[in-house]
């Protein structure tokens, strides 16, 4: 049984019915930053790891999400899983993870993401196809027969919610919305109009 006001229990259940029910990684969400112009963007990232202290998500700190948030640390994310019928969105300032569980999460990594972590400058223009194919190919021979380690510019984020809304599909468009925001220690929860 759920806590009754414990959004990230919420979430946890919610995320493990949406992996069961669907042959997609539930994990993936729509990031969306903001950069120091007001111009917003949203992407595609997969959330590692929700606990107590919010979403976290790895990526190249030199990215465009990267440079966004460095900018302006404030983020959303939404989750949405047809499968089930429910998305979760969620909203709160964001801060890099420690090199500890940023190296211990690389680590888990396919040697293949490794290598094009450390291959790819992410955002920046790319010349051509056969330039980053080069760049792996060195890369690996960089690395060939050892471990690759963490990039100094690939780090984790996390984001500390401070508003989470629970969305089910209803009947006729009536939609439930439940919403979480935070309180202190605690949390507010109240209902919203579909």
């Amino acid at each position: 049984m759920l806590a009754p006001h414990d959004p990230i229990a919420r979430f946890r259940d919610t995320l493990s019915r949406a992996a069961a029910a669907s042959g997609f990684d539930a994990t993936a969400a729509a990031l969306a930053t903001v950069d120091a112009r007001g111009q917003p963007s949203a992407r595609i990232v997969l959330v590692k790891t929700v606990d107590a202290r919010g979403f976290a998500f790895f990526t190249n700190r030199e990215s465009r999400k990267g440079r966004e948030l460095a900018e302006n640390p404030r983020a959303a994310l939404c989750f949405h899983w047809p499968a089930i019928g429910e998305q979760v969105r969620v909203e709160g300032e964001v801060s890099l993870l420690g090199d500890e569980e940023s190296d211990a999460y690389f680590a888990t990594r396919p040697r293949e993401s490794q290598l094009g972590a450390w291959a790819s400058p992410q955002s920046a223009p790319l010349e051509s196809r056969a330039a980053l194919e080069a760049a792996v190919r060195a890369c690996e021979a960089r690395f060939a027969g050892r471990e690759v380690p963490r990039p100094p510019f690939w780090r984790g984020y996390l984001l500390r919610p401070e508003r989470i809304e629970f969305w089910i599909t209803g009947a006729g468009r009536l939609h439930h919305r439940t919403v979480f925001e935070r309180a202190g220690e605690g949390w507010r929860e109240s209902l919203l109009n579909p």
